[in-house]
C-alpha cells in the first residue's frame, strides 16, 4: 500500500498494480507449461539421474534465474517517489540464514512430494485448467497442508529488520 496517496488515487494505483500481478501469473502460467514443468512425467525424469535424465527442466531452470536476475537488476534501481511509481513492498527475508531442523525438514517433504507427484505448487495450479484429477487432487491435498500449518505454526513472517509482518495465504 502507498501511504503518501489519498482515496482514489491509491485505489487506481492498487488496480494497476493487480494488473501488473495478473499479467505476470499469466506469463509465468504460459512459460510453466511451453516449458513442459505441468507434465509430471518430463519432472520425474529430470528428477530420475540413474537412468534416461531428462536435462531440460535445468536449462529452463537457468533461463528462468537469468530473466529474474535482469529484473532484480532493474527494478531495484527504482526510488520509492511520492507518485507511487517507484513504491514497493518491504521484503520479507528469513529470520537467519542459517540452516535449521526446520528448513531441513520442510525441504525434505517439499521434495518428497514432489518426487511422488511429479508437480511443484506453481506447476500443480496451472494444470488446474487442465481439469485432470491429478492436478486438482494435488492442490486440494497442498491447501489442506497450508491450512494445518497455519493453523499449527500461524501466519506470520518477519521482514527484513526482524518486525513481524502478516502474510496473506492464498
Amino acid at each position: 500500500m502507498i501511504p503518501e496517496m489519498a482515496g482514489d488515487s491509491r485505489r487506481q494505483a492498487m488496480k494497476g498494480q493487480s494488473v501488473g500481478v495478473f499479467v505476470s501469473g499469466v506469463i509465468f502460467g504460459a512459460g510453466l507449461g511451453l516449458a513442459g514443468m505441468t507434465q509430471p512425467a518430463k519432472v520425474i525424469a529430470f528428477l530420475d539421474v540413474t537412468e534416461h535424465w531428462d536435462a531440460s527442466l535445468a536449462f529452463v531452470m537457468l533461463g528462468a534465474i537469468g530473466v529474474h536476475a535482469t529484473f532484480l537488476a532493474l527494478f531495484s534501481r527504482r526510488v520509492p517517489g511520492g507518485d507511487g511509481v517507484g513504491a514497493q513492498a518491504p521484503a520479507v527475508r528469513a529470520k537467519s540464514p542459517t540452516v535449521d531442523l526446520r528448513l531441513v525438514i520442510g525441504s525434505a517433504i517439499f521434495g518428497i512430494g514432489w518426487g511422488m507427484a511429479g508437480f511443484c505448487p506453481g506447476p500443480a495450479v496451472v494444470s488446474v485448467v487442465t481439469g485432470w484429477r491429478t492436478p486438482l487432487l494435488f492442490v486440494g491435498a497442498m491447501l489442506v497442508g497450508m491450512g494445518a500449518h497455519a493453523l499449527a505454526f500461524g501466519r506470520r513472517a518477519e521482514d527484513a529488520g526482524g518486525r513481524a509482518v502478516e502474510r496473506a495465504c492464498s
